[in-house]
């Protein structure tokens, strides 16, 4: 009677963790032996013939008319990796062994990773990010808006690898969400998302300090803000007292982009003489305070001729009473570009200072005392032009 034998290896198997999977043994000429499974790394008994031996609810075996044994292992776990040893218990014993890798997807341990972080500007910021898996998952931190990470003075990156991420001398322009991201090969992909908080006081910009506008007109005042945590913005009068909305003023806050950024707002509606003065513009954060002033004083409305050849008499209703915008005379914009080049060989060289620059409100653009007084003076466009054919 010939020995029993392999009739061919155990082939290595990969499985992920939770799955369930099957070792092949095959024989030949087994006769009245049997066989056995062991797992080699743990020195333990499984089975032998068709008897389970391990208390493992999850471990099982069958066969193939007794030529090929099957192990089978039911939601599979990390502890069974390593490798199986098939058996057959002849005088010496025939062995041979097959390896079962189990792969496990990456989860990050929150106990060990960073949270929500709030700095002051200027501080140096370490996030750190841990996480499990097999194998070893790597660990990449992106910025959730695309953003580059910026790591040092000069030194910016649109991604970093490691479970640690420094960044030295944090701003504002840093602030934001953090993405870290661990893979292992084995889906699914997981990050966690960890939110940098800069904190800085706030900072005023006033485009326009000075503004000029007529008796009975509306008028809009501005100021821009930065602040973190968010300001408190209001506006005051020379003499301190806060401005509140009423018919007389409207106060508007806009959100810019970043979330840090405000736009203040305030509309004057119908100026009288009292309205001319100072304006504060003012905001607060835990962090400290900031305020800038804004001089509002009187200024000539626009006049306009009527053009003695009209047929048509003018309206009778009152003019508009919004601010003067200097960028608003688009009817006489065709006029004011064919004087200007009929003018420009006769124009003379103004000799002395500097020029006085003027902030119209709601927007306007500069008009300069100098070379832009035919735009902030219509009336004269339309005597310059009808000049032309007296």
């Amino acid at each position: 009677m010939e020995e029993p034998e392999f009739t061919d290896v155990i082939q290595n198997v990969t499985v992920p963790a939770g799955r369930s999977v099957r070792l092949a043994c095959s024989v030949k000429n087994l006769g009245s032996y049997k066989v056995a499974w062991m797992h080699f790394e743990q020195s333990a008994i499984l089975t032998v013939h068709n008897h389970v031996i391990t208390r493992n609810p999850r471990v099982s075996v069958t066969h193939d008319k007794h030529r090929t044994w099957f192990l089978h292992i039911s939601d599979v776990r990390e502890e069974d990796r390593g490798r199986y040893m098939c058996q057959i218990n002849t005088v010496t014993a025939k062995t041979q062994f097959g390896y079962l890798h189990v792969v496990v997807p990456p989860s990050i341990d929150d106990s060990l990773s960073s949270s929500d972080v709030i700095v002051r500007e200027g501080a140096n910021v370490t996030l750190t990010c841990r996480a499990n898996g097999s194998p070893k998952p790597t660990i990449k931190w992106k910025r959730d808006d695309s953003s580059k990470i910026s790591i040092s003075k000069g030194h910016s990156v649109s991604e970093w690898e490691g479970e640690v991420l420094e960044m030295a001398r944090i701003s504002r322009l840093d602030m934001g969400a953090y993405l870290c991201i661990a893979s292992n090969g084995v889906p699914p992909t997981v990050s966690k998302r960890v939110k940098v908080s800069v904190d800085f006081p706030p900072m005023l910009w006033i485009p326009h300090q000075l503004v000029g506008a007529p008796l009975y007109y509306n008028v809009t005042l501005e100021c821009f803000t930065e602040a973190h945590p968010t300001s408190l913005n209001y506006w005051t009068r020379d003499d301190g007292n806060m401005i509140h909305e009423s018919p007389k003023y409207h106060m508007e806050n806009i959100i810019g982009v970043p979330a840090y950024k405000t736009h203040m707002k305030l509309l004057i509606r119908h100026i009288v003489t009292e309205d001319y003065g100072t304006y504060k513009c003012v905001a607060k954060n835990p962090r400290g305070e900031s305020d800038g002033t804004i001089r509002l004083y009187t200024s000539s409305p626009p006049t306009t001729t009527p053009d003695p050849r009209a047929t048509i008499p003018p309206a009778s209703r009152p003019p508009r009473r919004d601010s003067p915008v200097a960028d608003k005379g688009n009817k006489y914009q065709s006029n004011l570009n064919e004087i200007d080049r009929r003018e420009s060989g006769k124009q003379k060289t103004d000799e002395g200072g500097g020029k006085t620059h003027l902030n119209w409100v709601g927007g306007a653009s500069q008009v300069t005392g100098d070379a832009d007084w035919r735009r902030s003076h219509p009336w004269v466009l339309i005597l310059l032009y009808l000049f032309q054919f007296i």
